[in-house]
């Protein structure tokens, strides 16, 4: 998938998920082809809970959080507009030593243990392919007295 791009895109691509898989090794990748190439990563192996992604474009590539615009940025490196996303953009090799890159994947990856806590103590499953006992009730037809 990757040769669709240009090498020098493919290789910051490829150095960029080595960063993200040491600073986050027990994430869950995923590869995704949408309009762009999106390797994602998350705790649980859900999209739903991926915390950060490489998202590759013919011209670049950005390393996009999910949750982004919670995470701490008192400096205003993240770019993004919106009220859930933000990105940091790499277009060339030197883009890679930015020692932000590592922090907000550490911060994000945080924000989502955090987030997966929450879930866990509010009874709702975070672990791949199990459902909380509420979900499961509706997927055999079957309710909760309450």
């Amino acid at each position: 998938m990757l040769s669709r791009y240009d090498l020098s895109v493919g290789e910051l691509a490829l150095r960029l998920r080595e960063t993200v898989l040491k600073e986050a090794p027990s994430a869950v990748e995923r590869l995704l082809q949408v309009y762009a190439l999106v390797f994602w990563y998350s705790l649980t192996g859900k999209m739903a809970d991926a915390f950060c992604s490489v998202v590759i474009y013919p011209k670049g590539v950005n390393l996009m959080f999910n949750r982004g615009a919670e995470l701490d940025d008192p400096d205003r490196v993240l770019v993004g507009e919106g009220k859930i996303i933000r990105h940091i953009k790499v277009r060339r090799p030197e883009d890679l030593k930015n020692p932000n890159l590592r922090k907000f994947i550490r911060a994000a990856q945080k924000r989502a243990k955090s987030i997966s806590r929450e879930k866990e103590l509010a009874g709702r499953s975070t672990k791949p392919g199990r459902a909380s006992s509420k979900a499961q009730g509706r997927k055999r037809g079957t309710r909760r007295a309450t």
